[in-house]
């Protein structure tokens, strides 16, 4: 039960009692607020942030809060803001709301299921109900002055699929006039419900129209057949956009359906169980036998084999793993029997987090989509004052039967000029190309960096790990005078064994290989940029690059010159202070990946500038540049210089992407208006960026730039297609041609029209899943 407290409604400020909200309640930003009914929930809805936390008294209880947690939030793709447990449709435009959370098997979706029995209902009324106004209509021009033979018939058949197959679209239709926000329902409700009532009451009172309908007929025209098949029409546009978005979801749902079932955990008898994923904790320890699909995330501990992580990067090539090896998981085990600790389960695992993040990228919005957001909020009013506009002069101006001919044409225009194809066009292509973009390795958290890559002018690149394989490897020890090379190492490693940067992995594993033991590190510091600093053995040890030193009396004079050609040779270089002398140097080699030079050289053919900005000494960065397609070389950075760098270029008009894996390179992947992380990097510069590629390969920015220009093309042309079918049909709906040419358009064929608009945009939306990047 919830707590019988009352609190008040935060949009009209009345008393509610929680336990009699219950269907009013919604969830926003982790608060339950409650309303007194449904017109104040709509408000708040479309507004949210118009009624702050401070202008209300809302429900925390533990029970409500665990009810609308357990509770599945459905939310609309178009507008974000509106959120409720539970299916409905949006408050603002009137589509289906969408939940939140994709689940790996396909939902049972219950309204395109009412959608479809609607459709087939009002098809298998329409086509007798059409074949009899055409059959009247033969009848009644070769004998003009017989009264309509079944007027009754037509109004018995029509009566069901208007009013009880369109009822959705009444329903909706009302909540935009109640909200004021009018939509493509408002539209429909009010074409097909003119010519419905305009031929009910011509049907049930004939003699109402006689002074209007002065012509050759002697009776009132009807128009049940236009509103039913404008109905059937409208529910056959409904299902297909329901199908169709039901199926972007298939790029998620394919992800989760990775995942195995189950799992066989070690118990400390040695004994296996088989036990469900959601059993496994951290630390477990698992056996997956070969074929076998990795249950979590975690680290091999027996065992050698080769696995297949192309769901995660997209390379088929499977990797080879041996103790202490990195297994991610859903990726499929090869020949081997290996045993491996989890160490990230649930929601924290690499494909839980590309889920999360595909599917947040899903339910964002394009900056272009203002545009048509800005349009509809005019053009809907706006059509309604041309229907009603295009009535008046019917019924001024226009021939015999007047009235029909306004009633008929005010409907051609209401129900041609539905925006419903201007609303799908960009979600529609966002849904599908992000998740084009999720299946190749590209993981896109929202739509705006998707669109803004496609103007990316200026590419800038960080060194380690984004240029080179972020994997160095410890090439030579230099000790000082009075110094041993392996106390200097072991030294090193201690410290370094509480530093996640690829360079502590390096020295830690070369203390390791020489079978040097390590010590516990007290009062360790990282500075960014520079380097670490910490007590082992009761000794103070510096390790860094020159920046670390500067502040400090330890002159490097003394061992500058020995490494200047291992700096000319692509090495870096560290420099370790034992107790307030400079005791050494420590050289890493971190080779530049295969695919570097191929990325950098189509970047460049797409006129893109190349820079690269370093932490590392000048001569380390320009003999790794060298041979590659770089035009600009900014070394000896700390991360705020980075940023600072970035800002720079933006001043200069240029439009920045910046491709880092660190925690260093956070700040500048923040700054600039695309950041590019690679998989293989840390968490804090996946989280920072827009973009994220799995595989870690330069190639993917160009794979990922395809993707967005693709993608803004295909919706220029969804827009385009919406503007140019309303800016045309609007015109001849309203009877312009008929002065000229005679022509008028039909409200049957307007609904078939619209219908049909809406279908090329989510057909040519579709087409970006066969897109070959």
């Amino acid at each position: 039960m919830l707590s019988q407290t009352t609190v008040k409604d935060p949009v009209c400020g009345m008393d509610v009692i929680p336990s009699q909200a219950r269907g009013w309640d919604y969830l926003f930003e982790g608060t339950v607020y409650h309303f007194c009914g449904p017109n104040c929930r709509a408000k708040f809805q479309a507004e949210p942030k118009k009624y702050t936390v401070a202008q209300s008294v809302v429900s925390k209880t533990s029970s409500a809060i665990q009810d609308a947690q357990m509770a599945t939030i459905y939310t609309c793709p178009m507008h974000q803001q509106i959120r409720q447990n539970g299916p409905g449709s949006c408050t603002i435009c009137g589509m289906a709301l969408e939940a939140l959370n994709v689940s790996a098997e396909d939902p049972v979706n219950s309204e395109l299921i009412e959608m479809s029995r609607r459709f087939w209902i009002g098809l298998l009324l329409s086509v007798p109900l059409l074949a009899m106004a055409m059959a009247e209509m033969q009848l009644l021009q070769r004998l003009p002055g017989l009264m309509r033979p079944w007027p009754w018939i037509e109004m018995a058949l029509a009566t069901p699929v208007v009013l009880w197959g369109g009822w959705p679209f009444f329903e909706k239709a009302w909540a935009s006039l109640r909200d004021r926000h009018f939509n493509m329902f408002t539209l429909i409700a009010l074409g097909t419900g003119t010519a419905y009532f305009y031929s009910l009451v011509a049907t049930l009172f004939p003699t109402w129209f006689a002074s209007s309908l002065q012509g050759q007929e002697k009776s009132s025209r009807l128009y049940f057949e236009s509103a039913a098949v404008i109905t059937t029409f409208v529910l056959l546009g409904q299902v297909l956009e329901l199908k169709a978005r039901s199926q972007t979801s298939g790029a998620i749902r394919s992800l989760l359906g990775l995942s195995p079932k189950t799992a066989r955990r070690l118990n400390p008898a040695g004994s296996e169980e088989e036990i469900a994923l959601t059993e496994i904790r951290v630390g477990d320890r698992l056996r997956v036998r070969p074929g076998e699909k990795v249950p979590a995330d975690g680290i091999l501990l027996e065992g050698t084999t080769t696995v297949d992580e192309s769901m995660i990067s997209g390379e088929a090539v499977p990797i080879e793993k041996v103790s202490g090896s990195r297994l991610i998981g859903a990726t499929l085990n090869g020949t081997g029997s290996v045993v491996m600790r989890a160490d990230r389960v649930g929601s924290e695992t690499v494909l839980s987090q590309i889920v999360q993040m595909v599917s947040q990228a899903q339910r964002s919005r394009a900056p272009i989509q203002r545009l048509s957001d800005r349009v509809s909020s005019y053009f809907v009013p706006a059509v309604i004052l041309v229907a009603f506009l295009t009535f008046g002069a019917w019924a001024y101006w226009g021939p015999q039967p007047r009235l029909a001919h306004a009633v008929i044409n005010a409907v051609a225009v209401l129900i041609i000029a539905c925006p419903c194809a201007l609303g799908l066009a960009a979600p529609m292509s966002v849904m599908v190309g992000t998740g084009k973009g999720a299946t190749a390795g590209i993981l896109i958290k929202d739509a705006g960096a998707l669109e803004i890559l496609s103007k990316v002018d200026t590419l800038v690149f960080d060194k380690t790990g984004t240029l080179t394989e972020g994997k160095p490897r410890l090439t030579s020890i230099a000790a000082a005078e009075g110094f041993e090379e392996s106390e200097l190492l072991r030294l090193a490693a201690s410290l370094e064994q509480g530093s996640e940067h690829p360079f502590a992995a390096a020295i830690v594993g070369g203390a390791k290989e020489r079978g040097l033991p390590l010590s516990k590190a007290t009062d360790f510091l990282s500075l960014s940029g520079k380097g670490i600093k910490g007590i082992v053995d009761e000794r103070r040890i510096f390790l860094g690059n020159a920046a670390l030193f500067s502040g400090y009396e330890v002159p490097l004079d003394p061992i500058t010159a020995q490494v200047e050609s291992l700096r000319q040779s692509g090495q870096t270089i560290l420099f370790v202070a034992i107790d307030g002398k400079m005791a050494g140097t420590l050289a890493l080699s971190d080779p530049v990946k295969g695919t570097t030079a191929q990325a950098l050289q189509l970047l460049h053919e797409e006129g893109l500038r190349i820079v690269m900005l370093s932490g590392d000494h000048r001569a380390t960065a320009e003999a790794v540049a060298k041979g590659l397609l770089i035009d600009e070389i900014v070394a000896e950075l700390l991360p705020n210089q980075k940023r600072d760098k970035i800002r720079a270029l933006q001043g200069q008009g240029h439009v920045v992407a910046m491709a880092g894996d660190g925690i260093n390179d956070a700040p500048a992947l923040m700054q600039a208006q695309v950041g590019i992380a690679m998989g293989t990097g840390t968490d804090v510069a996946m989280k920072s960026a827009g973009i994220t590629l799995m595989k870690g390969d330069l190639l993917g920015i160009v794979k990922a730039r395809h993707l967005s220009r693709m993608t803004m093309r295909n919706i220029q042309q969804n827009l385009f297609f919406s503007f140019a079918y309303n800016s045309l049909g609007i015109p001849v709906a309203a009877g312009l041609l008929y002065p000229f040419f005679g022509i008028l358009l039909s409200p049957m064929l307007a609904s078939a029209a619209m219908s049909l608009s809406s279908l090329s945009v989510i057909l040519n939306a579709l087409r970006l899943r066969k897109l070959k990047l």
